[in-house]
């Protein structure tokens, strides 16, 4: 499948009735626009998504799930479905100290170091 877990999620915040831009996108997924622009190419040159300018306004993109991305989707969804059920049975009885060591590592990696002198 040559997925990794991150463009899983990208291709999934495609996954709308209408094409999101990319800066809608971006926010979602908490990327800043260069970033996820980076991460768009790879899955554009494998034909799973196309860019576009929208109709309105030439200066915004608009992100779009090819029928081979849609494809791929629908293959991969099951696989993670059955990876985080089984993630849960071996966490399941520490589910709650996992989610609070969760929250300690994401207010850590939050804090800024001193300005350096």
């Amino acid at each position: 499948m040559g997925l990794r877990s991150g463009q899983f999620s990208l291709l999934i915040s495609l996954n709308r009735p209408e094409p999101p831009t990319v800066g809608s996108v971006a926010r979602m997924l908490a990327m800043d626009r260069t970033t996820l622009t980076a991460n768009l190419k790879p899955l554009e040159r494998r034909g799973l998504l196309t860019t576009a300018p929208d109709a309105e306004d030439r200066r915004v993109r608009r992100l779009t799930l090819t029928g081979d991305g849609l494809a791929l989707l629908e293959r991969a969804v099951p696989i993670w479905i059955a990876t985080h059920e089984a993630i849960e049975r071996v966490v399941e009885d520490d589910l709650e100290t996992l989610r609070a060591q969760l929250v300690g590592l994401e207010k850590a990696v939050s804090i800024k170091p001193p300005p350096s002198e």
